[in-house]
């Protein structure tokens, strides 16, 4: 589907081509008179210097008003101008260096309203053009950012409203490292929900998303800072431009890449290996599996699968809280003729040695699971289980939290490759293998970028 573009091009429109920065004043590096600039700045008086109805009726009862926050913990801002209608076509503009221009490098003097520019002299007209063909109007912003700076953010974007009028639109705005922030589909999903509730299903085809996080890439100059804009119209399913390309009608940048993982590149290897021998010895013989490998690479599901049937104790330190008590709960287990599974990440020699120990005391066999997969998509498994599971099957699973970077980094710096001299019989490799329905696996495919640290 072409993103429509009815406007004509104003003639002093630069055509130039460039990077995107948000940290920079313009975002293709063209030069902007100051004139334009001039023209284009919306100088209202700000709130602290109104009188208290003064200040009640522009920010409380104007025209743009802030809803309540979307989200268990409100990190999805959510505010609405005049009053816009679900519309099966839904135009959504990035909002810094899309449709404003990025203003982070700069401040406000003091006492003054939040200062803003439009990207271009177009834009504005062309809103109002979509607004009058039938699209409704959404801005998809990210605003991690401090919490004087957010407040300052959220004060211009009544201004902005102001200045569009007679054009309705919706803004959603991710201020946490959650399902919201782009490139997690999270506010899209939020789109759809409310459109579902007014009764409008929206045509994907017939909608469209631009942004100018879109990873391009210059021979001679900066590239885009990040390609999150691009990512998010993938995930969502959108057609998707950068500003230069929809507002200006440039030709497409073709040169651009999109870093980070792609759980479509991962390879395809057997679940285990070596295959010469079973998961569950022929002969039932009492032993101890200790599971090797980082958090979110499925072992809890594959002692489900494979050793609670056959009636193996599972002891796992999420649940028993500390190391001692598993190896308590081990000691027991043994002294009644119980097999266990130890299912921890147990990323060292030193770490597993305490287990082992209890097994040559008992007279017992070990053998070791390695679950194989990279930092990359242990992180994946654990934004996809917490944050962008398909709702039909969130419903039906325990909710989890987000662990923690640091339990990813940890074993990373720590990990010591298991081996059979440590005392172990077997060492048996598990690859991962994605499990689950085609709408699961679509979701978990998704581009899920947050950053941890």
């Amino acid at each position: 589907m072409s993103i429509p573009n009815t406007l004509k091009q104003l003639d002093t429109e630069s055509p130039g081509a460039g990077p995107s920065k948000k940290r920079a004043l313009d975002t293709d590096g063209s030069q902007t008179s100051k004139q334009e600039g001039a023209a284009n700045k919306v100088a209202k008086v700000h709130p602290f210097f109104m009188k208290p109805q003064e200040k009640k009726d522009a920010i409380s009862e104007g025209p743009f008003q802030w809803l309540e926050p979307l989200g268990r913990s409100g990190s999805c801002l959510h505010g609405i101008n005049l009053q816009p209608k679900a519309s099966q076509k839904v135009a959504t503009f990035d909002l810094d260096g899309t449709v404003i221009k990025s203003s982070f490098a700069s401040k406000s003097a003091a006492g003054q309203p939040p200062s803003w520019e439009w990207w271009r002299a177009c834009v504005p007209d062309k809103l109002k053009e979509l607004h009058e063909t039938g699209y409704a109007i959404v801005l998809i912003s990210n605003q991690g950012i401090k919490p004087a700076a957010l407040k300052t953010w959220k004060e211009k974007i009544p201004l902005i409203a102001q200045a569009l009028k007679d054009v309705p639109f919706r803004i959603m705005a991710a201020i946490g490292k959650d399902q919201y922030r782009k490139p997690m589909p999270g506010m899209w999903h939020e789109l759809e929900r409310i459109f579902t509730k007014e009764g409008v299903t929206i045509d994907k085809g017939s909608s469209f998303f631009i942004g100018d996080a879109a990873g391009r890439q210059y021979t001679k100059a900066k590239g885009d800072f990040s390609s999150t804009d691009r990512k998010w119209a993938e995930n969502v399913e959108l057609s998707f431009q950068t500003p230069e390309e929809y507002f200006l009608k440039q030709a497409p940048h073709e040169n651009y890449v999109m870093p980070g993982f792609r759980p479509s590149s991962l390879p395809t290897p057997p679940h285990v290996t070596p295959t010469s021998s079973p998961i569950l010895p022929n002969i039932p013989r009492q032993e101890v599996i200790l599971f090797v490998g980082y958090p979110c690479l499925g072992k809890s599901t594959f002692y489900r699968q494979h050793f609670q049937p056959a009636e193996y104790l599972h002891i796992n330190q999420d649940t028993l809280k500390t190391r001692e008590r598993c190896i308590k709960a081990l000691e027991e287990a043994l002294k009644t003729g119980k097999s266990c599974v130890i299912d921890n990440t147990n990323r060292n020699a030193a770490t597993r040695k305490l287990y082992l120990d209890m097994c040559r005391k008992n007279n017992v066999p070990a053998r070791c699971f390695l679950f194989n997969g990279s930092f990359e998509l242990a992180w994946h498994n654990n934004l996809y289980r917490a944050l962008n599971m398909p709702p039909s099957l969130a419903a039906k699973e325990p909710e989890r939290s987000l662990l923690p970077y640091v339990a990813f980094t940890g074993f990373r710096n720590n990990y010591e490759e298991p081996q059979l001299d440590e005392g172990f019989s077997e060492v048996k490799n598990i690859h991962w293998v994605f499990e689950g329905t085609e709408e699961e696996k679509k979701y978990w495919s998704m581009w899920l970028q947050i950053d941890g640290k």
